[in-house]
This record gives C-alpha cells, sequence and structure tokens, in this order.
C-alpha cells in the first residue's frame, strides 16, 4: 500500500491558483459573506409551535388565518417591556408604551427575522438595517414594503393575548 502526502490548500491560494486577480479574490469574498448573510441565519431562534397549548401558545400561527392566543403565565417574556417572541410567521412585543403589537416577523426585503428595540420603539433587520415602525411602516430602507398587521388584544385579566389576522 503506498500513502502520499497530501498539502492542504487555503482557498485564497487555490483562487490564486486559477489565475483570479486580487479584485476578483475580494468580489468572491464580499459576493459569499453578503449571500450568507441575505438568507436566513441559522442564529435565528426558532418560531414556537402552539402544539397543543401546553407551552402557553394556541391557535394557528401561520398562513392567512392566524388567529392564536398566548397565555402570559406560561410566555412571561412577553410580560416585560421590550420583549418579543417570534411565534409562526408573526412577532409579538411588549412595547414602551405598554401596549402589544404584532407584525410578520419576515424582513420584507430579504426575509430575515426583525427584532423590536425598546429604546427606539421599533422593529429592525439586523441583516441590512431596514427599520419598521410598531405599525409596520417603513422608516428606513432597504426595504420598502410594510410589514403585515395584526390585531391584538389582552384579555381583562391581563393573562392572555389573542393576535388575529
Amino acid at each position: 500500500m503506498e500513502t502520499t502526502n497530501q498539502e492542504k490548500m487555503k482557498r485564497g491560494e487555490f483562487l490564486r491558483s486559477l489565475g483570479l486577480s486580487t479584485s476578483t479574490l475580494m468580489a468572491f469574498y464580499c459576493l459569499g459573506t453578503t449571500m450568507t448573510a441575505c438568507g436566513s441565519d441559522d442564529n435565528e431562534p426558532e418560531p414556537a409551535n402552539p402544539g397543543t397549548g401546553g407551552n402557553g401558545i394556541a391557535g394557528t400561527i401561520t398562513g392567512n388565518a392566524i388567529n392564536f392566543t398566548i397565555d402570559l403565565n406560561k410566555v412571561t417574556d412577553l410580560k416585560t417591556k421590550g420583549k418579543f417572541q417570534i411565534i409562526g410567521d408573526t412577532i409579538v412585543a411588549l412595547t414602551e408604551a405598554g401596549t402589544y403589537v404584532a407584525l410578520a416577523r419576515r424582513c420584507t426585503h430579504e426575509g430575515t427575522n426583525v427584532q423590536y428595540r425598546l429604546a427606539q420603539n421599533d422593529f429592525w433587520c439586523p441583516n441590512h438595517e431596514s427599520e419598521f415602525s410598531s405599525t409596520g411602516a417603513v422608516e428606513k430602507g432597504p426595504a420598502t414594503t410594510a410589514l403585515k398587521t395584526y390585531k391584538t388584544s389582552l384579555s381583562a385579566d391581563g393573562n392572555t393575548i389573542t393576535v388575529t389576522a
């Protein structure tokens, strides 16, 4: 049996061996970096599933017929101003004013999950930094289309939020 000593080559060395210029290599690097940042990110939180309601969420959380309830005794993060939860196709947040808002969770520019920012009282896309008001309106691009909004209502006892399309 014959063994060979294989040398490992770095990606840049390989591309240079193909005769690519430095500017072409930079374009590949930038394009590769941008492309991995534009899609959905492996670090994005998974949306909560309603299941049987045992996790505090019950109802329809995806599609055009959004209609679910959130038990705030189980989803306790939503009792704190500035906290948010991604639930199915929505993001639900307790705003600075102490009101609940629910919007489509994906930025209309590239589809990345948005986040609620308490200090700015807005929704922000960490990918390309689009900003949306708490009503879903675009405040800063590159996004040009507003986020869909959903109706929220808090129960009289303050323990349940209902979100509907």
